[in-house]
């Protein structure tokens, strides 16, 4: 699990545009700035966002992307899976769910992980289709909501 959890978090911190070719963004979509709150133990970073209670880290300038050869999964069924890393300060179970805003499509899905400690949560964020997408995270009262482009480059992962 730790080497899981290390190659889910390094992942993240390599910017996309290394692994993919960039290119514009045609949609708009108000994509969610990090605020820089890192977790308890953790570096700071402009991409992290949340609070003690949930937080997690966002993909660089708001965009998730999916690219030969970067990082995530295209599923059978067409749909989009991408690591994110949460942390919480309950014990409470985190649950993931979300909407997209730019057109209508299935809510996403999330696989949550197990964690060796209660604070830390590798989960991954299942898109059904590319576009603006609004993700909401809660852990007992706690709760965070991001807005996060989805962008697929060619045949995907």
């Amino acid at each position: 699990m730790t080497f899981r959890w290390l190659m889910l978090t390094t992942s993240l911190l390599l910017p996309t545009s290394a692994l993919c070719a960039s290119r514009g963004h045609s949609t708009a979509c108000p994509v969610t700035k990090g605020n820089g709150y890192p977790p308890p133990g953790e570096p700071q970073g402009p991409d992290r966002y949340g609070s003690r209670a949930l937080s997690t880290i966002l993909y660089p300038e708001g965009t998730v992307t999916f690219c030969v050869g970067g990082p995530g999964f295209l599923l059978a069924d067409g749909s989009l899976e991408m690591k994110f890393p949460w942390w919480k300060e309950t014990r409470d179970k985190l649950s993931i769910m979300g909407r997209r805003l730019d057109a209508t499509a299935p809510p996403l899905r999330s696989d949550v992980g197990e964690s060796t400690d209660f604070h830390r949560v590798p989960t991954y964020i299942i898109f059904p289709t590319t576009g603006c997408w609004e993700v909401t995270g809660k852990a007992g009262k706690a709760k965070l909501v991001f807005v996060t482009r989805v962008v697929k480059i060619g045949a995907g992962p």
